[in-house]
């Protein structure tokens, strides 16, 4: 059975987003330590293709990561804020903890995520916000015409909340060890779960599709004792029109 999970334009977005979380994670490290120029080089023509890149890639994804919180705001597909009552539900927590711990299996979900995967996705828009902040108030200390000139006031404004540019620095610096470990395990869950219950693999966010087995798929309930004959026709029970 074939079941819709994710538009076209989340699909794109999350492997956009993927590709600039790889590309701003391997610039950003050989920015803090250029391992390939020795110390006396003048020599910087590799340290400015990696902030040339960091500096595309970060755009890229804030834009993503505004344009992605905008939608689960506002966007007409209400399926991923359908998702806020299962983490509102602890019937819902319950039976995913229990599915999780082999001791049993998780309820139909009324949005697109569950609740644990709602409260790691909300957290990790989170940190991608104050990555995006931190990251434009460290644009605006270098670049100081056009968008830079524009930011270079709020950005002043988040430099003194965070106690001086340095820290700026240290937090968007530590906010890459919380990104590195969500890939980690969110690549992890991803192949986990679609082991463990037949169901949201890898390839729903591929295709927009979740595929599921006759096997998986539960019988419909039935109510009465009798038989039922497919032939005659069915009379509504008038009692609840």
């Amino acid at each position: 059975m074939r079941e819709f999970a994710f538009t076209p334009l989340i699909r794109i977005f999350h492997w956009l987003r993927f590709l600039a979380i790889m590309i701003l994670l391997i610039s950003g490290f050989y920015i803090a330590w250029p391992f390939l120029m020795d110390p006396k080089s003048t020599d910087v023509l590799i340290q400015g293709w990696m902030r040339f890149s960091h500096l595309i890639f970060g755009f890229i994804f804030s834009c993503i990561t505004i344009s992605r919180n905008y939608l689960f705001l506002f966007s007409k597909d209400k399926s991923e804020r359908r998702s806020l009552l299962d983490a509102l539900s602890i019937d819902r927590w319950r039976s995913q903890i229990k599915a999780y711990v082999f001791l049993g299996k998780p309820d139909e979900k009324s949005g697109l995520y569950g609740p644990l995967q709602l409260v790691t996705y909300a957290s990790f828009y989170s940190c991608s916000l104050i990555m995006v902040l931190t990251g434009l108030a460290l644009y605006s200390r270098v670049y100081h015409e056009g968008l830079g000139q524009l930011l270079y006031a709020p950005a002043s404004w988040l430099t003194y909340i965070c106690g001086g540019l340095a820290n700026v620095r240290n937090i968007h610096h530590w906010f890459t060890w919380v990104f590195i470990v969500f890939l980690i395990v969110h690549v992890y869950m991803v192949i986990w779960t679609g082991i463990r219950f037949k169901k949201a693999a890898v390839d729903a966010i591929i295709s927009g599709y979740d595929y599921h087995t006759h096997a998986h798929i539960e019988p419909f309930p039935v109510t009465t004792s009798e038989s039922v004959n497919i032939n005659e026709p069915t009379i509504p029970n008038k009692s609840i029109l």
